[in-house]
């Protein structure tokens, strides 16, 4: 069916119509974004100079009140020192080497300990007789100083102020200098030089220009070090004429910074500088200091002002170009909206049986995690189990090893036993029964002997607790020792161990630990057979809340390639069948269950250092253990 001829007419219509509508708003956001460069630049970058001025007040006001505080702190001090007799007596006395070195100690001293630059006292006709650095390679003594200002102003019974650069040293300073007196009469002057240089240093953190000039515009301090001695604007003959003879700035030569006008803003002057061919335009803000003489300065650099205001101009058009976009994007989902519709309800079918197509596989997932949790819960609990067995073997094959040495531990005192009883009964037949009393009484001195090494075979043998609780070193490292001295009949060997305090006490379980420190020993006495002299020394060490018990002996040490695996467990350094390698892996856990740590070191003369750091216990309990 076709068209008839006005209704394709009326379609052609609404499509320029259309198409004119879309186009009009385009073109009005172009003119909007050619336009905003043009008239919102200027306003911005007013507004962002006034924030930059606002901040370069705050940093002038610093600086002034950083100058005027410095200068403050030493003002009074020349009077102060003016009224000492040493100085009066260098002066009158001028020729006394005595006197005169008296005088430069002691300005020597007050100037190390007022922090300033130099100190220095004058005869009226400006000769300098004592100075604080009467020691340095450029002393002021004998210099002559008359050509200074300040040296007029106290010579005529007042304070003299001034700020140059030093003839002597070409150090920047200002001088304080006050007249000496006796008898009302004016003798001598006293001058103190203070170092403002470092006022720089803390400057240059501000991330502005600052910069302070002399009454003739010369810049004296500032944050750029090639802009000092240089003037603001060139100097008339009258100022040069004038800085020549102060000799205020010595022999240096004093240029004109290349500066411009370029406007004002905020009611600042804007300049311009040129620097190696790169021109900067600064806002300069001022504040004069009377009493010194001095213009503060700040420049603020109107660069960032000006990247600022391009910034929040491209902003402003960028947020104008994504309004558009976003209302665009807004019709065009206005059009897509049915389609949309139709489309999210064809997939939310597939979307949910998916869905619970994946909780079903998660849940299998879930159960097989679960069991696979419960698999290795099971395996540590079993581990743990192994390695209490493994202990317990450890001890009893320590045992097995420790029965020939018993046997003969315990045949010996039995012998005697048995003789010291034979002894006894034929004294008693004779009616001597003092002998019979003292063999009586070596009979129960053997059976001690013997109920002590049964005891400490029976702690040793038997399975430890697994409630942690304070332990009393000094007899545990006793009992160690005991369990491991078989092995010293018949060897070199010795076991030192250091006086431990009475008390002395860590928190661990004791048939363990002792387990550790049995294992430790003997492991010293495997490393040392067959070595001259062997040592093995036990010390204890508190430091806080921690004490540390150390076993050191003087053999081969044990390579560095090897430390690393050293607690590895079936790693040894033992030949085959001298050993599982479990020994130093069960120490190990055994600390680390304990909350502490077991640690290996090189001796620095040779032989090996395991350290065994516990936590000590509350002082409570402590007090309880001991």
């Amino acid at each position: 069916m076709t068209r008839s001829s006005p209704q394709l007419a009326d379609d052609t219509l609404e499509s320029r119509k259309g198409g004119l509508g879309r186009i009009l708003p385009l073109c009005g956001v172009l003119a909007l974004c050619i336009a905003l460069p043009g008239f919102g630049i200027g306003p911005l970058t007013n507004y962002y100079l006034s924030e930059s001025k606002a901040r370069g007040d705050s940093t002038m006001k610093l600086a002034v009140a950083t100058l005027d505080g410095e200068l403050a702190r030493y003002e009074r001090l020349p009077q102060l020192l003016a009224q000492q007799p040493i100085l009066r007596e260098v002066i009158s006395y001028p020729d006394d080497q005595g006197i005169a070195r008296a005088a430069n100690a002691y300005l020597k001293d007050v100037n190390a300990l007022l922090e300033s630059s130099d100190l220095y006292v004058m005869r009226p006709d400006g000769l300098t007789v004592a100075a604080s650095n009467y020691d340095s390679d450029m002393p002021f003594i004998g210099q002559n100083f008359s050509y200074r200002p300040y040296f007029d102003d106290a010579l005529a019974g007042g304070l003299g102020r001034f700020f140059g650069l030093g003839t002597t040293s070409y150090r920047r300073g200002y001088y304080f200098a006050a007249p000496i007196r006796e008898n009302g009469k004016v003798i001598g002057v006293v001058t103190q030089k203070i170092d403002l240089a470092q006022l720089e240093d803390s400057w240059r953190a501000s991330g502005y220009e600052i910069i302070v000039t002399d009454p003739e515009g010369v810049i004296f301090l500032s944050t750029r070090a090639n802009w000092t001695y240089y003037s603001l604007a060139p100097l008339s003959a009258s100022m040069l004429r004038r800085s020549r003879e102060t000799q205020r700035y010595a022999r240096t030569e004093i240029g004109t910074l290349p500066l411009e006008e370029a406007g004002d803003a905020n009611g600042h002057p804007l300049v311009t500088i040129d620097e190696n061919g790169r021109t900067r335009t600064f806002m300069m803000i001022g504040q004069e200091m009377p009493e010194a003489g001095w213009t503060v300065r700040v420049l603020v650099d109107t660069a960032s002002a000006r990247r600022q205001a391009w910034a929040m101009a491209l902003i402003a058009m960028l947020a104008i170009v994504v309004a558009t976009l976003a209302a665009a994007i807004l019709v065009q989902r206005r059009n897509r909206g049915r389609e949309r519709a139709a489309y999210q309800r064809a997939t939310q079918a597939l979307l949910e049986r998916r869905v619970a197509e994946r909780t079903a596989e998660l849940g299998s997932v879930n159960q097989q995690l679960k069991g696979e949790v419960e698999e290795r819960r099971a395996a540590e609990m079993e581990l743990r189990r192994t390695q209490r067995r493994l202990v317990q073997s450890a001890k009893l094959a320590a045992i097995g090893q420790m029965s020939a040495a018993l046997s003969h531990e315990f045949n010996q005192p039995l012998g005697a036993v048995r003789n010291f009883a034979d002894n006894a009964e034929t004294y008693m037949q004779r009616q001597r029964y003092d002998e019979a009393r003292k063999n009586i009484v070596r009979i129960q001195g053997l059976a001690d002997r013997m109920a002590e090494i049964s005891r400490t075979l029976r702690n040793f043998a038997r399975k430890p607790r697994q409630r942690l609780e304070p332990v009393e070193l000094s007899g545990l490292v006793r009992d160690s020792v005991e369990v491991i001295s078989w092995r010293l009949k018949g060897s070199p060997a010795k076991i030192s161990v250091d006086d431990i305090p009475d008390g002395l006490a860590v928190v661990a379980e004791p048939v363990r630990l002792q387990q550790v420190l049995v294992n430790l020993m003997a492991n010293a006495l495997d490393a040392l057979d067959g070595l001259e002299d062997p040592q093995i020394g036990i010390t204890v060490k508190c430091e806080g809340k921690a004490v540390t018990l150390t076993v050191a002996d003087n053999g081969p040490g044990i390579p560095a390639e090897l430390q690393e695996r050293i607690f590895d467990p079936f790693f040894s350094t033992k030949g085959v069948g001298q050993g599982l390698g479990l020994g130093l892996s069960i120490s190990y856990n055994i600390i680390r269950d304990f909350g502490g740590e077991l640690r290996l070191c090189d001796a620095p003369g040779g032989g090996a250092i395991f350290h065994i750091e516990l936590p000590a216990p509350p002082v409570g309990e402590d007090e309880a253990a001991a």
